[in-house]
This record gives structure tokens, sequence and C-alpha cells, in this order.
């Protein structure tokens, strides 16, 4: 998404993606923040770590979420920048 908006191709697929990321954003809504795989793993686990489920670094997978929120932010900034340009 953000190669399109650099490369200003808003087509069907930047869409798309963003239907995708609002999909995800409800289903976090309806699961309290927290991914349904992730839930079904912790029945699986005894372990609290923030990476349990995942291979990345505890420090990462931690913040995760603001992070890729803000990266979406950013794409959002330029789309709107391009459309109003």
């Amino acid at each position: 998404m953000l190669y399109a908006v650099v490369a200003d191709k808003l087509d069907k697929w930047l869409w798309i993606g963003y239907g995708l990321i609002i999909m995800e954003g409800i289903t976090l809504l309806v699961f309290k923040f927290f991914c349904p795989l992730t839930i079904l793993a912790r029945k699986y686990s005894n372990s609290t770590k923030d990476n349990f489920d995942i291979y990345l670094p505890n420090w990462l997978a931690k913040y995760t979420k603001l992070i890729y929120s803000g990266i979406v932010a950013i794409i959002l900034l330029i789309i709107i920048y391009r459309l109003l340009d």
C-alpha cells in the first residue's frame, strides 16, 4: 500500500487493502484488541510473553499494532494529499 501511494498507483488493489485493514480492525474490536488466533494459541501455551506465537523479538512483538497503525496512518495522509492534489 505504501508503494501504491508513493508511486501514485491508486487502483483497486489499494482500496482492497484498506478494506482488509478495516475488516481486521473490526475483528480486533470484537475480540477486545486480541487476534482470535492468539486467543486460540493461548490455550496451548503457558507463556505470557507477547511473542509466544510469532517469530519476532519480544520488544517488537509488543508494539506491532502501534507500528502498523502508524504506517497505515502515514499511507492515509499521503493518499489524502494525492487525492487533493
